[in-house]
């Protein structure tokens, strides 16, 4: 995976070149790429995803589809701004930090999506962002699964096994949740979302994760089915 920054005015991209390369016939990396316009004038968006800031599913190339994700603020932020951050540099703006990471697990054979470009718009002390990854084919949140009656031991326990993948290799998921476990097609559970996520020494955190999790499935299911995830989680 090669990463490479452009710079255009007020605006820098950080991409994988390689995941560009087959999209470059018809898309060039340019920041109109990353606004819902450009997409709907060329009715390329084939759905969206629910969730602060309305992540929409593009078609962009013949076989690949990509998820377009701004960043949002959420709780009491949200009040003085929605979409604007405080700009401190450009590795530390929330895109760039979250494409690393992600392309770090990725480069790892860790479940995440292939992270595909993101762009950073400065406004004077502040900046907006937006995030591109490769869509998983066919997959469903965990959530919609369990509301549905659809996730079995099985699954739980693949389930509690990817996380221990992910607690090994160090990453603090500060949000994990239902919707934020994908299931694909072959019953191979994904992790997604990794803003503000980071890589960390064995501690607390981990058991924190677990029990944020616990806290979301309940919300889906009369069940307690941590105890089954943790069967699954250290194999």
């Amino acid at each position: 995976m090669r990463l490479a920054t452009l710079r255009q005015k007020n605006r820098l991209i950080l991409h994988d070149a390689d995941s560009l390369c087959d999209a470059l016939g018809t898309h060039q990396v340019a920041p109109a790429l990353f606004t819902s316009d450009y997409w709907r004038e060329r009715g390329l968006i084939v759905g969206e995803a629910p969730g602060r800031g309305r992540s929409l599913f593009l078609q962009a190339t013949p076989t690949e589809q990509w998820v377009l994700r701004p960043y949002r603020r959420g709780g009491m932020a949200a009040k003085l701004s929605q979409k604007r951050y405080l700009w401190t540099g450009a590795e530390r703006t929330r895109a760039f930090r979250e494409l690393r990471l992600t392309a770090a697990l990725f480069e790892q054979g860790l479940p995440v999506p292939r992270p595909v470009a993101c762009c950073v718009n400065r406004c004077g002390l502040t900046y907006e962002a937006a995030l591109i990854t490769v869509r998983i084919a066919g997959a469903n949140a965990l959530a919609e699964l369990l509301v549905n009656d659809l996730a079995d031991e099985a699954l739980l326990q693949r389930v509690g096994s990817m996380l221990w993948r992910f607690h090994r290799a160090g990453l603090d998921h500060v949000d994990l949740n239902a919707r934020n476990i994908l299931v694909d097609p072959s019953g191979a559970p994904w992790l997604i979302d990794l803003d503000r996520c980071r890589l960390r020494t064995p501690g607390k955190w981990q058991e924190a994760n677990l029990k944020r999790l616990e806290r979301s499935l309940l919300k889906f299911s009369n069940d307690s089915l941590m105890p089954i995830i943790y069967r699954g989680y250290g194999s």
